[in-house]
């Protein structure tokens, strides 16, 4: 399975065939003393040789309670109604954990994927992004509406002059003493 450098919009659904007790240890990632990557059991299962685990998802279907799995792929993925609905039965028989996989998970970094038990390919779907329109701009002069150019200093309001007072005055009364001691010290 070809992950293609800079690779977007792809959603890749695995089914995770693994006993209750050891569903949470195969999402477990190990540290080396050195605080390195040295094992994480799903990444290896994968086959990835680099996954983003801010761009994976795993968890139990039942989770999804009421929305299920189809719903969730169209309404919490993006993934088109017409395209989930083709494989619809089928996934609707998906019980037990799942790992849906972005391709943000692979950070545009183009690797082969081998996945290996307990992971099983269920299929890999787009996200239903509508196309880019290029619409020209509604006044076809650009410079019409823009305000003339200049230096205007925003106007002052009765708080900031208060703010501006509270630290001028003393600033002021300091020059005005200094000046006083000056003038007493020089006539003496």
């Amino acid at each position: 399975m070809e992950v293609k450098s800079g690779e977007h919009g792809l959603i890749r659904l695995f089914s995770v065939d693994l006993p209750p007790a050891q569903l949470a240890a195969f999402n477990s990632r190990s540290l080396d003393e050195d605080n390195d990557d040295s094992g994480w059991p799903l990444r290896d299962a994968l086959g990835a040789g680099y996954l983003d685990e801010d761009f994976i998802e795993y968890f139990d279907v039942a989770d999804l309670e009421e929305i299920g799995l189809t719903g969730y792929m169209t309404e919490g993925l993006g993934i088109a109604e017409a395209d989930v609905a083709a494989d619809a039965a089928r996934l609707s028989k998906i019980e037990g954990h799942v790992l849906i996989v972005h391709s943000n998970a692979f950070d545009g970094i183009a690797q082969t994927l081998t996945p290996t038990a307990p992971l099983r390919w269920i299929g890999t779907w787009s996200e239903d992004k509508p196309p880019v329109q290029y619409k020209p701009l509604p006044n076809p002069d650009p410079e019409a509406h823009l305000e003339p150019r200049g230096e205007t200093r925003p106007e002052m309001t009765p708080h900031t002059r208060v703010l501006f007072a509270i630290f001028a005055l003393p600033i002021l009364l300091l020059g005005l003493g200094g000046t006083l001691y000056a003038l007493f010290i020089y006539l003496n």
